[in-house]
């Protein structure tokens, strides 16, 4: 039997990022799957964020390119784009008093022409969006009215809205519950599956810090310390407690997670203080 090859869009080379004097990432090659969801993990301060602005065209390369269909994003039009890539960073910020419903309409930007400011389809596209985030009743109030996993449903319905092949999410379960995580994850995973004759499976890349989220939800997994990507491949053939002692410097057990049977993480015994001994009297 023939392996398929796995086709990809979004390409980083030789990416070196660095913030004025400081080299965050340093010669970083990736590919992402197109069709697949991609889950970016490691420690605080690795380059997980950085990596993702760079793929979204938020950070200018030092070194290395980020290409979109063998084309380097410093050399295509902003408005090329927005139609192909959509990014939600990690804190955006909403211009004040701005309502629910023009915020996420606000998505649809990349796809209109002077001539024709606002369609059907645009109405369409930004009603569903909503709707797949639960963030219909809160249509005309303030998004600066809203409590922080609120705010967050309606930045994620507007990146719907957008209605690009490839969607950037950078930590997009922050600030919401349990229930809620697991809503927008599922989300993640409907929007890179084709599952309505017609639909087409996006590209989905998200940064995530917990492990054993990005081990239930991911495709491909990339791990990264120190700017580098130390593993990447199906959670099943890297999650292990080798990887995780490498990376997190935690030591832990790996078993089937009971529900879907991808890795799970359980943290060994935690440290504990040396008992104290009392001295008679």
């Amino acid at each position: 039997m023939t392996a398929t090859r796995l086709t990809a869009r979004l390409t980083a080379r030789e990416l070196t990022l660095a913030y004025e004097d400081r080299t965050v990432v340093d010669g970083l090659d990736l590919t992402i799957p197109d069709g697949r969801v991609t889950v970016i993990v490691g420690p605080n301060a690795c380059g997980k964020s950085t990596t993702l602005r760079a793929l979204g065209r938020l950070l200018k390369p030092r070194r290395g390119a980020v290409l979109l269909d063998g084309a380097a994003l410093t050399e295509l039009p902003t408005r090329k784009i927005a139609q192909q890539i959509g990014l939600l960073p990690q804190t955006p910020v909403a211009p004040e008093a701005i309502t629910v419903a023009d915020l996420v309409a606000r998505g649809r930007q990349p796809h209109q022409h002077w001539w024709q400011q606002w369609s059907d389809d645009d109405e369409r596209t930004v009603t569903e969006a909503m709707e797949r985030t639960d963030v219909t009743a809160l249509a005309e109030r303030p998004v600066d009215e809203l409590s922080g996993g609120q705010r967050q449903r309606v930045w994620i319905a507007m990146a719907i809205a957008q209605d690009t092949d490839i969607l950037l999410l950078d930590e997009p379960t922050t600030y919401l519950d349990i229930s809620h995580q697991v809503e927008v994850l599922d989300l993640v995973r409907q929007l890179a599956a084709a599952t309505r004759t017609g639909d087409r499976g996006r590209t989905v890349v998200v940064v995530l810090h917990d492990l054993n989220q990005a081990a239930r939800y991911a495709d491909h997994l990339v791990a990264m310390k120190a700017g580098e990507v130390v593993a990447e491949g199906a959670p099943s053939q890297i999650v292990t407690e080798d990887l995780v002692r490498e990376v997190f410097g935690l030591e832990c057990v790996v078993v089937p997670d009971p529900v879907t049977g991808s890795p799970l993480v359980v943290p060994g015994a935690p440290w504990s203080a040396p008992a104290r001994t009392t001295t008679p009297a």
